[in-house]
């Protein structure tokens, strides 16, 4: 899987959804139960992304510390952090004088990701809830979320948070799957991964866990629909590039200055 070097500003902003398919405006499943998950399948996470990914996954991470803007000595916030991989390399972006603070709703997670990355004095995790994050009002340069955001209770409600904690002209970067382009081979994608996943989880005895992660798809927004989600929540300059032959996108917002 390769990266696509394609932006699609504003694509289809003003007009109705594609599709009859009912739309999510959040995940259905309690908060309580969703870290539960999580917790399950902490100890084997890293092992079967990168089996179901081919190890693309680490070639997306680099496209959103990129897409962050972050220099040395600046500061972010990532949430639904897992554990931790992509903190940690916004945390070598940013240096030993940056910060980098990281929220998982899962203990299990934050436990794993502190774990492996104490050495970096530059990286904080914390348990946390991406609806309620433990941060000021324009604390962080910027945020991100990778793979977490079809977790969230409200998804327009994730943005609006991040978008709190973000100094003005500071960036919002979403990383996500999503719906290919054509649909009917975003289909079959999806039917396979739904397939694939629990298969993949049940080689390390978390099957059940594993049939969460593809219904968590199930009534997700598109990526236009994603990136009018985003504007709802008050940011601006909203884009997406897809990635792993469409797989996923990458959504970016900036702060507004006013």
């Amino acid at each position: 899987m390769s990266a696509v070097p394609r932006i699609e500003k504003d694509a289809g902003a003003m007009s109705p959804p594609k599709s009859a398919t009912p739309r999510r405006r959040g995940n259905p499943v309690p908060e309580a139960t969703v870290a539960a998950i999580f917790d399950h399948i902490a100890p084997v996470y890293d092992r079967l992304n990168m089996l179901m990914t081919l190890g693309a996954d680490g070639r997306w991470r680099r496209v959103a510390v990129e897409a962050a803007g972050l220099s040395p000595g600046g500061s972010v916030i990532d949430v639904a952090c897992g554990t931790g991989k992509l903190a940690a390399e916004l945390a070598d972006r940013v240096g030993p004088f940056g910060r980098v603070l990281a929220v998982d709703l899962s203990p299990g997670m934050i436990a794993r990701a502190t774990a492996a990355y104490r050495d970096l004095v530059q990286l904080e995790f914390r348990v946390g809830n991406a609806l309620r994050l433990p941060a000021a009002d324009g604390e962080f340069e910027a945020a991100t979320i990778a793979f977490g955001l079809r977790n969230l209770a409200a998804f327009e409600g994730g943005f609006r948070e991040l978008r709190r904690v973000v100094r003005p002209g500071g960036r919002v970067v979403c990383l996500e799957l999503t719906m290919h382009t054509p649909r009917w081979w975003g289909r079959l994608f999806h039917g396979s991964f739904r397939r694939f996943a629990p298969l993949a989880g049940r080689l390390f005895r978390r099957a059940s866990a594993y049939r969460y992660l593809p219904a968590s798809l199930d009534g997700f927004p598109d990526a236009d629909e994603l990136a009018a989600t985003m504007r709802a929540a008050g940011l601006t300059d909203v884009a997406y590039r897809r990635l792993g032959f469409g797989s996923v996108a990458l959504h970016t917002g900036v702060v507004p200055r006013d």
